[in-house]
């Protein structure tokens, strides 16, 4: 593979999890809607219940849990393509887990759209640690980005 292709294909990883953060930020915003429209009174509810909220939040969920996969593998992929490993730290086994709370996440569904109050709970509290890794994710991922831009070829 030609040495620039490898460097450009450096960031395409930290470009797509940028846009997964604002989107988990869409989807988050989506489910507070839903949940409000679910609580709210007759008359509030029959306004809320056109936005389809909880409708967008499901479809929102599911491109999600399919862009982090590729993103964490795709990114998983790049790094071992132009370095030979995997360098095996926090940002790595992060990024890892929180595939596995997204895929948790979304595997609790049908039992949400039963009504289950603690799968609807564990679904929320499983994505809000993931929106915190996200974050945490988002701050560690420009350090490595800022190294690699250091180490750039010339």
């Amino acid at each position: 593979m030609p040495e620039s292709l490898g460097f450009t294909l450096n960031f395409l990883h930290p470009l797509l999890m940028w846009l997964l953060l604002a989107l988990s930020g869409y989807a988050m915003l989506l489910g507070i809607k839903a949940k409000k429209t679910r609580t709210a009174d007759a008359e509030t509810r029959k306004q809320l219940i056109k936005g389809q909220y909880a409708k967008r939040h499901f479809q929102v969920g599911g491109l999600l849990l399919a862009l982090m996969v590729l993103g964490t593998f795709g990114g998983m992929a790049v790094t071992y393509l132009n370095n030979g490993k995997l360098f095996v730290g926090p940002h790595l086994l992060v990024g890892i887990g929180m595939t596995c709370l997204v895929a948790l996440a979304v595997a609790l569904i049908p039992l949400v759209q039963q009504g289950n109050l603690i799968a609807r709970k564990a679904h929320v509290g499983l994505n809000m640690l993931m929106m915190t890794l996200f974050l945490w994710q988002a701050v560690t991922g420009m350090q490595i980005l800022n190294r690699i831009w250091e180490n750039r070829p010339v």
